[in-house]
């Protein structure tokens, strides 16, 4: 079995933004890349004077690029992906295409005169000047968002949500529309990780999480079952490719995992759903291994081969016909999505309202 993450690298020019409203901000908090600078890029940032770390004096106006000069919005988009080491992740966080991302980061590396990331063939990793530009930039924007959120008006309800990227992307993104149309002053800070993030360090408010429940550290409701099935790209049932008419003819195509079903007690992977299916003798273990659901959905969107499929996190492709069920089987599944309360919320009407309408998002089918 080949244990891999998915990366996107797209070559396109065009900024193509698909930017959602400006009432809510993308962060992060998964692990961000080690730290490791380098002589030479450190005393690059100096002489461009670049995010206020150059020297104290000031040389000549020809060595320095002025302050409004700094590309911010590139600024945003590389740290994204290189935290995501995936362009396409970063665009879902940014709700710009995979190619807006690229743009903006050959944007930045024009202006800083140094390549930021090798491109491989739907691979990117960083180079060394990329990870030491990385490594400080996270830091830097968290105390950005830090200092905003001190400073915003107070009319202005705000909530911190904490959830799995799949869940923000696939579910959540989707709908944001409506919750501003009903409650156009509510406005939300999104965080996605696949780590539960901690209520009380982290400031969040409301987590929607994915496990079996039995939170400690917060009160948790159930929101919706997650069953598992088999899903994959309508092109896969077209002419020419293998036929996909029984479970057995999963032996002829290609089998994707995430690992959020490995090792976790009634989380069913595919070993589980060919039991169920009666296919015993297809190999369970064949095909790569993704960090994530998301990823491995995404695969599937691509046509590289069957993924099993979260319920909700595939509904909004099955419904746009990015995705299909070959199979009508689905297994049950020990996990769930739960709405989970800090301290935070504890008096809240702002977390009411978003509970309230989460509830009556599932509802709507």
């Amino acid at each position: 079995m080949v244990v891999a993450d998915e990366h996107q690298h797209v070559g396109m020019q065009g900024f193509v933004s698909h930017a959602g409203p400006p009432w809510f901000r993308w962060r992060d908090d998964l692990q961000r890349p080690a730290r490791r600078q380098t002589t030479s890029f450190r005393a690059r940032i100096r002489k461009n004077n670049l995010l206020g770390c150059g020297p104290t004096h000031r040389p000549s106006d020809a060595t320095v690029k002025p302050r409004h000069a700094v590309p911010l919005t590139a600024l945003r988009a590389f740290e994204s992906a290189a935290r995501h080491l995936s362009f396409q992740a970063a665009a879902a966080e940014l709700f710009v295409t995979p190619a807006a991302v690229s743009h903006q980061v050959k944007r930045l590396e024009a202006y800083l005169g140094v390549g930021l990331f090798h491109r491989g063939h739907r691979v990117v990793e960083l180079t060394g000047e990329g990870k030491a530009l990385a490594a400080s930039l996270g830091d830097l924007f968290g105390q950005l968002d830090r200092a905003l959120d001190q400073v915003g008006a107070p009319t202005a309800a705000t909530l911190r949500i904490s959830t799995m990227e799949s869940f923000a992307a696939k579910w959540l993104a989707p709908r944001l529309h409506r919750l501003h149309r009903e409650h156009p002053d509510l406005k939300l800070h999104i965080e996605t990780g696949n780590e539960h993030a901690n209520f009380t360090r982290d400031g969040i408010d409301v987590a929607i999480r994915y496990g079996p429940g039995g939170y400690a550290d917060a009160h948790a409701e159930h929101l919706m079952d997650a069953p598992v099935f088999p899903v994959c790209a309508p092109s896969l049932l077209a002419e020419g490719h293998p036929p996909l008419a029984t479970p057995d003819d999963l032996s002829r195509h290609t089998l994707l995992h995430d690992q959020s079903a490995t090792g976790r007690a009634g989380v069913p992977d595919w070993a589980a759903w060919l039991k169920a299916a009666g296919a015993p003798r297809v190999d369970a273990s064949r095909g790569p291994v993704f960090a994530s659901i998301y990823l491995a959905q995404e695969a599937a969107v691509a046509g590289h081969g069957v993924a099993l499929g979260v319920g909700p996190l595939v509904e909004e492709d099955l419904q746009r016909g990015r995705l299909v069920r070959p199979f009508g089987l689905a297994v049950e599944n020990a996990y769930a999505f739960w709405i989970v309360r800090g301290p935070r919320a504890e008096g809240n009407p702002a977390v009411e309202i978003l509970c309230r309408w989460l509830r009556n998002e599932t509802s709507r089918g």
